[in-house]
C-alpha cells in the first residue's frame, strides 16, 4: 500500500501540528460517533440524565408542545454520513456524526447546527424515537451563527414553539436531545447563568448566546434548550464541560437567521463546516472539515483539508475564532467577489482567487521551498537525479527503496550495547561518512520488539549541539502510527535529519527511520523511503 507522501508536509507540520493537536471548547458534535442502534439500550446510567424520558412507541400526536413532558415528541436525532478532513484523525471515509435538532412547524421544518449537516452527502433523521430513519434536505444554513433548517420527509409532526418571555438569568430552562449517539432521548436541567454571553468560539461567532448549566454532551448539537412549559429558548451548540457551562444560540438571533433559511437561502455562509486553527504564532486559518456542493466555496475550488489564511486580504484566526472571517461576511455580503489565499494542506500548495469570482490558482509551493532551502550544488549527487532499487536487512524482513547510487548497505542485525535488538538495514554513499559527518546523506531503518514506545526511542537522539530542533509532531500512514523529529541546519550547513519511530496498530514493535538530506534530490530519496519501508513479518 503506498504512503503518504512526507516530506512535502515537513514545512507546514512545523508550523500546525501543535495547534491542531490542542483541544477546544466542545462543540457537541463528533464526526467519528457510530451511528445509533436500531434499539436503545436496556439500562442507561449516565451521569448527565437528570430526567429521562421512555423511547416512544407510536407515532406522536401532531400539534404544538405546550408542556416539559411533550418535548420528546418534536425532538430528532440526525446522523449525517459522509467523508470528512478532520485536522486530528485525517480523512475520515464514510463517517457517521450524530447530532440533535428540534422540529418547528408540523410539515417538518427543524432546526439543527450548520456543523451537523453541512457537507454531510445524507440525512437519517429519528423523530420522536421511531426506530426507522426518515430522509430530510437542508433548506438553508449559516455557519457563522452555527445554525441549519432541514426540511424532513413527511407530515403531521408535533412541533415547538419559541419563548415569548425575557430571557433572563436564573431563568429555568432544560437541554433536550440525543447526546453520545444514543437513541434514548435525554432531558437536563439548569437555569441561565449568562443572558448575553460572548458568542465567539473556533468554529461560529454569534452575537448572542445564552450561557446556561443544564449539562450537554457531543450529540446534543442542534438540540433545544426550553423552558418549563416546553418554549425553546435557544438552540444548543456548545460546551465546557469541565468548568460545567454550556451554551445555547439566543432565540432572537435564532430566528433571524432561521426566517431565511427556511426559504431555502443561506445567511452569513461560504459553505464550509470548518473551525479556526492556530499556533499562536505564525499560522492562522480555518480549516475547512466539509464543503457544501454548489457553494460559494465549492465554485472556487475550495477543498475538504484547506485552511483558508486570508479574506480581502485580512488573516483570519488571529484570536482562535471565527469572528473576523463573520464580520467580513457581514460587512461584505456572502454574494460579493471577495479574495482569497488558501493554504491547501495535502499537496504544501498556497492557493489565490476568489469567492464568487476567480477560481483558485497555486503561488507557492512549500514542498519546493523546502528542496531550494536544502539544495546543495557543490553535493556529490547526480545532476539528473537518483535511480532506485529495493533493498532488505539480512533476514528479509525489512525492504525499503533506496537510491541506487547509496551502494554502501548493511543488513546486519540492529545491535544497542553489543546486545542484538532487532533487525536493521543501512544504506548512503559511504557508511562510515553518514554516521559521523552531516555532509553525507544515508539511511537506517530498523525494527524491534524490545523498544517500548516511539516517544522514548526519539527521546535518546539529541542532536542539539550540531542542529536547531523543529520540534516532535505527530505521524501516520496506512500501516504504521507514531511520532518524528525534524532537526534543519545540522553541521552549520543546510543538512536534514528526520528521524522518525513508529509502531503498527498492534504495537508489537517499533520501527525507527533516520534520513539524512544533504541535496534536493535527497529530498525525492526521502519521499521514496517514507513511501516504501515495510516490516514483513
Amino acid at each position: 500500500m503506498k504512503k503518504t507522501r512526507l516530506y512535502l508536509f515537513l514545512f507546514v507540520l512545523l508550523f500546525l501540528l501543535p495547534a491542531l493537536a490542542c483541544g477546544g471548547t466542545d462543540s457537541g458534535g463528533d464526526p467519528t460517533a457510530a451511528p445509533p442502534p436500531t434499539t436503545a439500550p436496556a439500562d442507561d446510567t449516565s451521569p448527565t440524565a437528570e430526567v429521562q424520558q421512555p423511547e416512544a412507541t407510536a407515532a406522536p400526536v401532531s400539534g404544538a408542545v405546550n408542556n416539559l413532558q411533550d418535548v420528546k415528541n418534536a425532538v430528532i436525532q440526525i446522523v449525517a454520513r459522509g467523508t470528512f478532513v478532520d485536522p486530528e484523525v485525517g480523512t475520515l471515509y464514510n463517517a457517521a456524526g450524530s447530532g440533535s435538532g428540534f422540529i418547528i412547524d408540523p410539515s417538518g421544518i427543524a432546526v439543527t447546527n450548520n456543523h451537523v449537516v453541512t457537507g454531510a452527502a445524507t440525512l437519517e433523521v429519528y423523530v420522536a424515537g421511531e426506530d426507522r430513519p426518515r430522509n430530510a434536505r437542508v433548506l438553508g444554513v449559516s455557519e457563522c451563527s452555527d445554525l441549519a433548517v432541514i426540511d424532513i420527509d413527511g407530515d403531521g409532526f408535533s412541533y415547538l414553539e419559541w419563548y415569548q418571555g425575557p430571557i433572563d438569568v436564573g431563568l429555568d430552562v432544560y437541554a433536550a436531545g440525543f447526546p453520545l449517539g444514543d437513541p434514548e432521548y435525554t432531558l437536563t436541567r439548569g437555569i441561565v447563568s449568562k443572558a448575553r454571553a460572548d458568542g465567539d468560539t473556533s468554529w461560529a461567532s454569534v452575537d448572542a448566546v445564552i450561557q446556561h448549566d443544564a449539562t450537554i454532551n457531543p450529540g446534543n448539537s442542534g438540540g433545544p434548550l426550553v423552558d418549563p412549559n416546553g418554549k425553546v429558548v435557544g438552540v444548543n451548540y456548545a460546551g465546557a464541560a469541565g468548568v460545567d457551562q454550556y451554551f445555547a444560540i439566543a432565540r432572537d438571533e435564532a430566528l433571524r437567521a432561521i426566517d431565511t433559511m427556511r426559504n431555502g437561502s443561506d445567511v452569513t455562509s461560504l459553505g464550509i463546516n470548518g473551525q479556526a486553527v492556530t499556533d499562536g504564532e505564525s499560522l492562522y486559518g480555518i480549516w475547512v472539515t466539509s464543503v457544501k456542493s454548489g457553494s460559494p466555496a465549492d465554485r472556487a475550488r475550495i477543498q475538504p483539508g484547506d485552511i483558508i489564511l486570508s479574506l480581502e486580504g485580512l488573516i483570519l484566526a488571529t484570536d482562535g475564532t471565527m469572528a473576523d472571517y463573520c464580520d467580513i461576511l457581514r460587512t461584505r455580503g456572502q454574494d460579493q467577489t471577495m479574495s482569497v489565499e488558501v493554504l491547501r494542506f495535502a499537496t504544501s500548495e498556497v492557493l489565490e482567487g476568489q469567492f464568487n469570482g476567480r477560481e483558485l490558482e497555486t503561488t507557492v509551493n512549500f514542498g519546493q521551498m523546502l528542496d531550494d532551502q536544502v539544495a546543495d550544488p557543490g553535493s556529490d549527487a547526480p545532476a539528473g537525479g537518483y535511480t532506485y532499487t529495493t533493498i532488505t536487512d539480512d533476514s528479509g524482513i525489512l525492504r525499503v527503496e533506496v537510491p541506487e547510487q547509496w551502494t554502501d548497505t548493511n543488513g546486519a542485525a540492529w545491535t544497542r550495547d553489543g546486545e542484538e535488538i532487532g533487525v536493521a538495514v543501512s544504506a548512503a554513499p559511504n557508511l562510515d561518512d553518514f554516521l559521523s559527518t552531516w555532509d553525507v546523506p544515508g539511511v537506517f531503518f530498523g525494527a524491534s520488539a524490545q523498544i517500548e514506545a516511539p516517544d522514548s526511542l526519539l527521546d535518546g537522539f539529541d542532536f542539539s549541539g550540531s542542529c536547531d530542533y523543529g520540534g516532535r509532531n505527530p505521524y501516520e500512514d496506512p500501516l504504521y502510527a507514531g511520532v518524528y523529529d525534524l532537526w534543519t541546519n545540522c553541521g552549520g550547513q543546510d543538512t536534514l535529519y528526520i528521524v522518525l519511530a513508529a509502531t503498527p496498530e498492534d504495537q508489537s514493535f517499533v520501527i525507527l527511520v533516520a534520513v539524512q538530506v544533504v541535496s534536493d534530490a535527497d529530498l525525492d530519496a526521502l519521499d521514496h523511503i517514507l513511501n516504501s519501508f515495510i516490516v514483513d513479518i
